[in-house]
């Protein structure tokens, strides 16, 4: 088959879902008021709170959820043949994803800019709260020590990359203080950036750089010194107001999402590549099969908790209007879509003929710990369709996974230190309260401890293999995306507005998810991965008592709907 078929059909679904499904979320179900005054403006204080055009804001909610996760998780799947991911990635992100996505942002921004875990709280009951924000504790570990793995593993296997994911930090810096101190339009400094960026490429590939000597003069591993060299990194640019860094190197990334999405399917067009992969592949002796484990390796691209934590951590925070909550929000979901279809394609169509495919995709653990190498080098083939030579595109594909993976990390370690101090506080360790630069190094520290310890910097083999990592954080974030759909729909019911657009996808996710971490109990035992046997055993109890608390709340608001008077 074509693989620029799967782009027309894609994405045709896509336009339908925003016009249609979008409209009638943002008029019948979630009823966006133009009129309401967000948190943005109300709690205006120019690090957190900052009303933010709606193209801007929709650059920083993409990169911050989107980061590697719709390329790692649909180029693992696609193990399982290129037919069952891309159904998931386009129901999922029609009917999933964007009611989780944007009804995040409308519930965050109707009580103040508060997180999902405090809102479940006030939305579910006291414990509620307590349970989730341990929930997103443990996800949020998993997020920034995978996302950091990847990082390390890019940087290392390729060497090109490093001078331009460098280079943007200035260039962003740059334009943050030219758009928020001079007061002008962030636009065309923001492609001038974009440029420099795509300059610096053939620049990274003519100087290489390798941290071998500093890794071998501290006595460390080349993986390993990348990962310390980026938390370090994380520590420093989570400690900035959002429009220093994070916005306007989240535009310059939106705007890169653009191009990378156009070159890969325009090489896609150009070369008529077909699909070299089956459409259901036969699944190799002892390797998982793709129910219920494809809902959980393609979280971001399909629906991913972490959006919600993402959506009312810092996008509510933002959020200009009200009624660009569906642009932004559901926007988003359908960006993420596109970016697993063409990790999609990369991997089935990008790889070359059916014997290249085969031997890629020997096995899950030959997929997964090739997951990232898959996508690189079959974007790199899509590129040289274009008369650009096939290393320069892989380094460009590179230097996008690198930029989208270190926003998620900066986003995700500045959201651990807000439930840091949150569980500090319901804790009473006066100690931590307020001290930011302590929760900052806590944010890092406990991450990276995953990453390396025991054997986390491996991409496979040693100590605990990466796939079995992504495994525990896909679990963990399709749980956390059923329960922010539960805080969404006892809201809704509350409300007396028809709940079925976030209680469908919650019941299929939940059996999902419950059935997952079951197995991966199991898994990880007889494997002996004793860590992430305790976080699994652990992640399930909580989220098995947080299932009880939010049917009680449905089955509350059900017989006694109470009146709207939380939220503003």
């Amino acid at each position: 088959m074509p693989a620029f078929l799967l782009i027309v059909i894609t994405m045709i679904a896509f336009y339908f879902a925003y016009r249609f499904y979008s409209r009638y979320l943002a008029e019948k179900v979630y009823r966006l008021d133009p009129n309401f005054v967000t948190p943005a403006h109300e709690l205006r204080d120019g690090v957190d709170f900052v009303p933010t055009h709606k193209h801007v804001l929709l650059g920083h909610h993409f990169t911050s959820v989107a980061g590697a996760a719709p390329i790692v998780g649909p180029a693992i799947a696609v193990y399982w043949g290129w037919l069952p991911a891309l159904t998931w990635v386009i129901l999922g992100t029609i009917f999933a994803a964007g009611v989780h996505d944007f009804g995040s942002i409308v519930v965050s921004a109707r009580n103040r800019g508060q997180n999902i875990g405090t809102l479940s709280g006030k939305v579910v009951s006291a414990r509620a709260s307590t349970l989730f924000l341990l929930i997103i504790f443990f996800l949020l570990t998993l997020v920034n020590a995978v996302f950091g793995v990847v990082m390390a593993i890019l940087f290392e296997k390729n060497p090109g990359a490093v001078i331009p994911a460098l280079i943007v930090i200035p260039i962003a810096i740059f334009i943050g203080q030219w758009a928020y101190r001079l007061g002008r339009s962030i636009i065309i400094p923001s492609i001038l950036g974009l440029i420099l960026l795509y300059i610096a490429i053939p620049i990274g590939q003519a100087y290489p750089i390798y941290v071998d000597g500093l890794a071998e003069a501290v006595g460390l591993s080349v993986r390993t010194t990348w990962i310390i060299l980026i938390f370090a990194y994380t520590w420093i640019a989570s400690r900035l107001p959002v429009w220093v860094l994070l916005q306007p190197r989240d535009y310059i990334n939106g705007q890169q999402l653009i191009v990378a999405l156009f070159v890969i399917f325009l090489g896609v067009l150009v070369g008529w590549d077909t699909i070299s992969a089956p459409a259901v592949n036969e699944v190799a002796p002892n390797s998982p099969h793709w129910f219920p484990y494809l809902f959980i390796t393609v979280a971001c691209g399909a629906i991913s908790g972490f959006h919600s934590l993402v959506a009312s951590g810092t996008t509510s925070k933002q959020l200009d209007k009200e009624t660009e909550a569906r642009f932004v929000g559901y926007g988003g979901a359908l960006g993420e879509g596109a970016l697993a279809l063409a990790a999609i394609l990369a991997c089935t169509a990008g790889l070359g003929a059916a014997g290249d495919w085969n031997a890629a995709y020997a096995d899950f653990g030959a997929a997964s710990g090739g997951a990232l190498g898959n996508f690189v080098n079959g974007t790199g083939h899509f590129l040289s369709n274009l008369g650009i030579p096939a290393t320069l595109g892989a380094t460009f594909a590179a230097v996008v996974v690198i930029t989208f993976a270190g926003t998620t990390m900066d986003t995700g370690v500045r959201l651990q230190r807000y439930i840091l101090q949150e569980i500090s506080e319901l804790a009473g360790v006066k100690a931590l309260s307020g001290r930011v630069n302590l929760l900052t190094t806590l944010a890092v520290l406990i991450p990276l401890g995953l990453a390396l310890v025991p054997g986390g910097e491996s991409a496979s083999g040693k100590g605990f293999a990466f796939g079995r990592l992504w495994t525990l954080f896909g679990t963990t974030n399709q749980l956390t995306a059923g329960l922010a759909l539960s805080i969404i729909g006892v809201w809704l019911l509350a409300r007396n507005r028809n709940p079925l657009a976030a209680l469908i996808p919650l019941v299929f996710l939940l059996f999902m998810t419950t059935w997952a971490l079951l197995l991966n109990l199991v898994d990880f035992f007889q494997k002996g991965d004793w860590l992430l046997l305790v976080m699994d055993a652990a992640i399930f109890v909580l989220a098995a008592w947080l299932v009880v608390e939010a049917f009680t709340a449905f089955n509350r608001e059900r017989m006694n709907p109470s009146a709207a008077t939380a939220d503003r």
